[in-house]
């Protein structure tokens, strides 16, 4: 086992063991339990960088048996000089507030509320960097009073979730990379990233559709960019984004209206060194009030990716968007709420829209969306095509396979919108890929590595692979009433084989043959049936 594959056992074994703690206290399933441990797992996350940062800064406290003793005798003022030398991404927290301080107090009286506190200090001290805001601008800051959720013996909770924190350090993963934290956060929230009954499904995107995503966007060296996504959820695409891009050379903005979504995000970021981006992070309705503004104007991106939801309820919002200053950001209609069945709404064409809409001149995007709009020959979404096509900002398009995502049946592929990108389009028609494998109660298809390299390298090379990708122009599109489905544009390929007069015979009375057996069983099966229903009274 190597040293990587050590450290994920045993940060999985952290996380396991705090949900432990909340099973024995009542939470196990709880709808808070993932508030508790995605904050106390933050925390740790935290309190172990600030320990390593100040090592580094301080050779005493490197080679102290107990840091927390040095830290103390720090004046005010020497304090603060250390903690203004650590990075932007490194939370300060005080003396008392590490982990370590609170092992030694924990058999204090009212622990618990000793426990609540320095999160909520600490929660305040580093508010102005951490924070997620609500597009109202109130501040959804990183830590709550979590023993609150336990509704007897709060201290021995909270002595529970110190020990098992004691035991465990960060410090020598922060050299670790995205990859890396990338499998801690899908294990850390798996049991937690469902729809809870919110306006928008929280969907996670699978690894591999966000990565194939990023490796069809971004090519050569790229910085200084602004990426996007106006459905956010928990962050899988702008993380792969990011990466891909360099997570120095990009900034992070992001709406999503579910605040478990937007804290879930935050802790992303923070895993993955992106803490400069937190600041972009809104809690809010993309739809009826996007955040993002400059000048007063909705703001442009250089890269957006989005998974958006593809139905849902949205009849107290929908004529809210039917306004004159709407008219250019869904310039090709608002879906109507479905009179019996509210929830059917399709809402995917709105996120399209307002995602071209929100488009850097030059800017690139890719978007999640149910596999029939890209065929539909009517209404908005083929309206949604036009433009693409009228406009040249058609990459390609890849379909997936069925079942890519495990909590929906729903067919999809993968928009790619390219403003810069004025040549033939690729489809791709991926549906044949992949095995399929049991999560949970829902099968899944799952691609292998070569299978996706197969995928972002005919797509970056716009190759011709035979029933897999073809590369046609904006003119083909048309003549085919703007299907954007490879299937379409495959050649129907038709075989000859060269037979001789008696063979062919042979064939025909076999057809022969076997069609009057069928006519036979079948007239003999009508006469059975007539029979038995006679026998029944009928005539």
């Amino acid at each position: 086992m190597t040293a990587t594959q050590k450290f994920e056992k045993e940060t999985k074994e952290l996380i396991d063991s705090l949900k432990s703690v909340c099973a024995n206290y009542g939470l196990g399933n709880d709808g808070n339990e993932f508030k508790i441990i995605t904050q106390v797992f933050l925390y740790k996350f935290l309190n172990d960088k600030f320990v390593h940062e100040v090592k580094q800064l301080d050779e005493n406290i490197a080679k102290a048996e107990k840091p927390v003793e040095v830290l103390k005798s720090y004046s005010a003022d020497d304090y603060e000089m250390l903690t203004m030398q650590m990075s932007e991404a490194t939370a300060s927290i005080k003396p008392d507030h590490l982990i370590s301080a609170l092992f030694e107090k924990q058999n204090e009286p009212k622990f618990a509320d000793t426990f609540d506190n320095t999160l909520l200090d600490i929660a305040k001290e580093n508010s102005d960097i951490f924070s997620v805001i609500t597009q109202d601008g109130e501040k959804i800051t990183l830590f709550e009073n979590i023993s609150k959720y336990v509704t007897d013996k709060r201290d021995d909770f909270c002595r529970a979730i110190i020990n098992k924190l004691i035991g465990f350090s960060f410090e020598h993963i922060f050299h670790e990379k995205f990859d890396f934290y990338a499998t801690i956060f899908e294990y850390l929230i798996k049991d937690y990233n469902t729809n809870s009954g919110g306006k928008y499904a929280e969907y996670f995107t699978p690894h591999a559709v966000a990565k194939i995503m990023a490796r069809c966007m971004v090519h050569g060296d790229v910085s200084n960019v602004t990426c996007y996504d106006p459905s956010a959820g928990s962050g899988t695409l702008l993380m792969n984004l990011a990466h891909q891009i360099g997570e120095d050379k990009c900034t992070i903005y992001s709406q999503d209206i579910s605040q478990k979504s937007s804290n879930l995000l935050r802790l992303n970021l923070i895993l993955n060194n992106l803490v400069h981006s937190i600041p972009n992070i809104v809690k809010g309705n993309t739809l009826t009030d996007p955040y993002h503004k400059k000048n007063g104007k909705l703001q442009k991106f250089d890269y957006i990716v989005s998974n958006p939801p593809f139905k849902l309820d949205y009849s107290d919002f929908r004529d809210d968007l039917d306004t004159k200053e709407n008219n250019d950001r869904f310039f090709a209609g608002i879906p109507n709420v479905p009179a019996k069945a509210k929830d059917k709404m399709a809402i995917y064409p709105l996120f399209i829209q307002h995602i071209m809409y929100s488009l850097n001149t030059g800017g690139k995007a890719a978007v999640v969306v149910p596999t029939g709009f890209i065929t539909a020959q009517s209404g908005i979404d083929k309206a949604i095509r036009e433009r693409l096509v009228e406009e040249k900002m058609l990459r390609g398009v890849v379909s997936m396979p069925s079942n890519i995502f495990a909590a929906t049946g729903t067919n999809v592929s993968i928009v790619f919108i390219d403003d810069a990108d004025k040549g033939d389009v690729v489809l791709i028609d991926a549906s044949n890929l992949g095995e399929t494998i049991k999560d949970g109660k829902n099968q899944r298809t799952v691609l292998t590595q070569d299978e996706e390299d197969k995928i972002i390298n005919t797509f970056n090379n716009k190759e011709v692979v035979e029933d897999f990708s073809v590369v046609v122009s904006y003119d083909d599109i048309k003549a085919k009433n703007y299907s954007f489905s490879a299937g379409q544009y495959f050649e129907v390929k038709i075989e000859y084989t060269d037979i001789t007069h008696d063979e062919f015979k042979a064939k025909m009375n076999g057809f022969k043959s076997n069609l009057n057996k069928l006519f036979t069983e079948s007239s003999d099966l009508e006469a059975e049936i007539k029979k038995q229903l006679e026998g029944l009274g009928y005539e």
